[in-house]
């Protein structure tokens, strides 16, 4: 990520003249409206650029107002200090999908953006902020990106929500992560963040695939995972399957369906123990009980910090085997049809003896 140390120079100056380029096209938006609402999209950027070295003529940034356009941000510069963003909307509203919250493509040196933001429709007008001003939330496109609105009230930024200024967050070498978790902070039961940030490697295909297009051996993957990853399936809770479903789109790109069948279909059976034979037993545990060793593997290659954050449970390296047995047998005592049950002493058994 780039970053300048320059002292910031001629700060009055450059908002004049940003004044005085809103006051010119909210007046040509009153007098030539049907000229102004055709600069939709990038067609505002090189009006803007032009506008600019116009009324920059006899200020400090004359000769330097430079177009940059493309894949680069921000559209405009000045004095390679100083940058301009510009947005265009055809709505009656103030609000658009702004820029990534990577910002790999800012331009260099770079250190104070504005946003000049054209509502083209009707009324058409013009308003210029600092850019981190009018930053209102992050939401999700292909990549994390903030969400730009011009009306935003003073300390309602997504800066103001994290608690980190603009400078200090697009200086991080991972500025996804604070964002990323203050979206955690505020989840309710039954919600996640699908992005996934840039400490994680492991990404997530770019084609959705349906359960039932899934091999045996990958179908019984997930199951073992789940079973590893979301120990209240082992509940009777309602909603004991809706952060498996959301796992399952956001990080393994599967829909399923019929998530409830993948662990209780086919009803109860017996099972044997160590030559002792268990009556009874809900399908779901029978499933668990003949995994068991791919379901150590999972444990096993899974790290105590990404057990942590699936089971909101502090556990560690040497921990998580016996960690997760406890959640497994205190989700296993809300099922009525299990109370006969010590899964606790029946997985010690498989496990240990």
């Amino acid at each position: 990520m780039v970053v300048s140390v320059n002292s910031e120079p001629h700060r009055s100056e450059f908002s004049k003249l940003l004044n005085s380029t809103i006051a010119e096209l909210n007046l040509q938006a009153k007098t030539s409206p049907k000229r102004i609402e055709q600069l939709k999209g990038n067609k505002l950027e090189p009006y803007v650029c032009d506008l600019l070295t116009d009324l920059a003529i006899g200020t400090p940034f004359e000769n330097s107002i430079e177009l940059i356009g493309g894949q680069k941000f921000p559209d405009i510069i000045a004095k390679r200090f100083y940058g301009v963003e510009v947005k265009t909307t055809t709505q009656s509203h103030w609000k658009t999908t702004g820029n990534s919250v990577l910002e790999s493509t800012r331009v260099e040196d770079i250190e104070r953006v504005f946003m000049l933001f054209g509502k083209l429709g009707k009324p058409i007008e013009f308003k210029c902020r600092p850019y981190e001003e009018c930053l209102s939330e992050v939401v999700v496109t292909h990549s994390p990106r903030y969400l730009i609105d011009m009306n935003l009230e003073k300390g309602k930024t997504i800066f103001d929500k994290i608690n980190m200024s603009y400078d200090t967050l697009r200086k991080k070498e991972n500025p996804i992560k604070p964002v990323t978790d203050y979206y955690k902070s505020k989840l309710k039961p039954g919600q996640d963040v699908w992005w996934i940030d840039q400490n994680n490697e492991k990404a997530s295909n770019i084609v959705i695939n349906i359960w039932n297009n899934l091999n045996l051996i990958e179908k019984q993957d997930i199951k073992n995972k789940a079973m590893v990853f979301f120990p209240e399936v082992f509940s009777n809770r309602g909603d004991k399957f809706a952060r498996l479903a959301i796992w399952l789109v956001a990080q393994e790109a599967i829909v399923c369906p019929n998530i409830r069948d993948l662990f209780t279909a086919g009803g109860k059976d017996n099972y044997v123990i160590k030559n002792k034979t268990y009556k009874n037993i809900p399908r779901i545990y029978i499933k668990l009980f003949d995994n068991i060793n791919s379901i150590l593997e999972v444990l096993a290659t899974t790290s105590a910090t990404e057990l942590t954050e699936f089971w909101k449970k502090k556990t560690t390296e040497n921990n998580k085997i016996t960690d997760w047995i406890d959640l497994v047998d205190y989700y296993s005592k809300t099922v009525s049809n299990a109370k006969h049950l010590d899964i606790k002493q029946m997985l010690r058994e498989i496990l240990f003896n």
